[in-house]
């Protein structure tokens, strides 16, 4: 057997008991009742449990129906709970008082039950409606939500796939990857107040530096395996193939971002990184030569996380360094090769980018 529907609940506030029988008799049989015979008795039993629509006699001793209606629009357990005006006042005044006041229809003296019934019926249709449209409004952004973050980790996970491509061709492990994009991390939450970068690290051109991190050496797939792969120092010819891998990654994002039909910031910061990571501050860093603030600030945070990471990881060609020797290695390249603001940062923590490679070492089994 179907279980019956919950009857509406309306609260009459009257003060003339017959009024009050009037109502009950004419809605009882369709709604359930309940009943005031002033003011703050009626805030008493709506502020408790919420009605779904309130009958509200204007003229009343002490407290008035306006009063008492301004009350249920002021507190956020009743604002929206309907209010009908039941009077025998008719003057467009006492209406336009009504309606600033919140309530959304008037019923006029003596009472005519098809009106009643028709006006009631109407109100608790649409106060209906409006919660079901809340409700599906709030169903719909909890779906949007889990969506974007399904999306997102999807995003993530073929971010680091991409990224993974170029360090399983390169002597530099997967590792690397994640060290330097939480190495950039730490660096753009400690700048974010720094009055020289706080216009630029905002909240979500953090995160997008964060995801985008990843991608720093896609263009390494581009490196031909002779020298990607060689056990040893490169030739200044070989070196000079191995810097193409920032125009090779700027090419593959670019490439990326002309499928889109707007620019979109993730790919714009991705290209800067990949592009320019190997720029100094002092013009002297490649692929363009660019120097100081003509370096975008992502990839100047990026040069210092991924020398670090270079400097105390073992290759075949050097032994890995212990974190004070690259730090000071970090410092003397001070105005020189940093950007000088981001060299103090790192100083200030340095101890958090020596526990990130604890954690992440190249031999770690799994991530902790």
């Amino acid at each position: 057997m179907a279980q019956t529907e919950e009857r509406a609940v309306i609260l009459i506030v009257d003060d003339t008991a017959d009024n009050i029988t009037l109502l009950t008799s004419l809605l009882g049989s369709l709604y359930k009742n309940k009943v005031a015979t002033n003011g703050p008795k009626a805030l008493q039993i709506a502020f408790k449990t919420p009605p779904d629509l309130v009958l509200l006699d204007i003229m009343m001793p002490g407290m008035d129906g306006y009063s008492v209606c301004k009350e249920l629009k002021a507190n956020p357990v009743t604002r929206d709970v309907p209010v009908i005006f039941l009077t025998a006042k008719a003057q467009e005044d006492d209406e336009m008082r009504g309606f600033e006041l919140g309530a959304v229809d008037y019923i006029t003296k003596p009472i005519s039950p098809p009106i009643l019934m028709a006006r009631v019926a109407t109100h608790l249709a649409l106060q209906q409606a409006q919660k079901n449209l809340v409700r599906h409004n709030e169903e719909l952004e909890a779906e949007v939500e889990a969506r974007t973050r399904q999306l997102s980790g999807m995003q993530d996970s073929l971010i680091t796939a991409m990224a993974s491509m170029s360090e399983t061709r390169d002597n530099e492990t997967g590792q690397h990857i994640r060290r330097t994009q939480l190495y950039l991390h730490a660096l753009a939450e400690h700048l974010r107040d720094h009055p020289k970068f706080r216009d630029y690290l905002v909240e979500r051109v953090i995160t997008m530096i964060y995801k985008s991190a990843p991608l720093h050496d896609i263009g390494k797939v581009g490196v031909p395996d002779r020298i990607l792969l060689k056990p040893g120092r490169l030739t200044p010819e070989e070196f000079e193939e191995m810097k193409k891998h920032t125009i090779y990654g700027r090419d593959t994002i670019l490439a990326a971002e002309k499928e889109l039909e707007t620019p979109e910031l993730f790919l714009e910061i991705a290209c800067e990184i990949a592009y320019m990571h190997h720029e100094k501050w002092d013009g002297s860093g490649y692929p363009t030569g660019a120097a100081g603030d003509a370096i975008p600030i992502a990839a100047r945070m990026m040069a210092v996380a991924d020398v670090y990471d270079a400097l105390i990881s073992k290759r075949v060609y050097k032994d890995a360094m212990t974190h004070e020797k690259a730090s000071s290695i970090i410092v003397g390249g001070k105005g020189t090769h940093f950007d000088p603001d981001i060299v103090d940062a790192f100083l200030q923590i340095s101890d958090i980018f020596d526990s990130i490679a604890a954690l992440h070492t190249d031999n770690a089994s799994r991530e902790q």
